[in-house]
């Protein structure tokens, strides 16, 4: 019995389930995205991205090659995106659960967003 390949079955399925297929195939890809991936999807450059945060074009480097960094600075870069960094929660007997306490910004008696920005920035400017 000989084998057939992914495209060969592709061409033998009806048109529209292709396109859904395809679609589907798309909406993954999309749902994983390295920070690069993300900013190069946006037409943004590492020059652009330094300047908004206020650091160096070497930072947003090494920041991008990051597999470990704290939520506040990847809530810093993923805000100065214009995008908003929730933190979801799955387990495979529960439905996805939102965790409140990290996805929402609190502000510190006496903190204020700029004093929390640059704080955030300082700390990019160390990743």
């Amino acid at each position: 019995m000989m084998g057939s390949t992914l495209k060969e079955k592709m061409a033998a399925l009806p048109k529209e389930r292709q396109e859904k297929i395809e679609a589907r195939a798309v909406e993954l890809i999309a749902e994983e995205m390295t920070l690069q991936e993300l900013r190069n999807k946006l037409n943004l450059t590492q020059a652009h991205m330094a300047e908004l945060l206020g650091i160096r074009q070497e930072g947003i480097s090494r920041l991008e090659k990051r597999t470990d960094m704290l939520l506040s600075t990847l809530r810093t870069y993923v805000e100065s995106m214009g995008g908003d960094l929730e933190l979801v929660v799955k387990f495979p007997e529960l439905p996805p659960v939102r965790l409140r306490e990290v996805s929402e910004m609190t502000i510190e008696s006496g903190e204020t967003a700029r004093n929390r920005r640059s704080k955030s920035r300082r700390s990019l400017a160390h990743a």
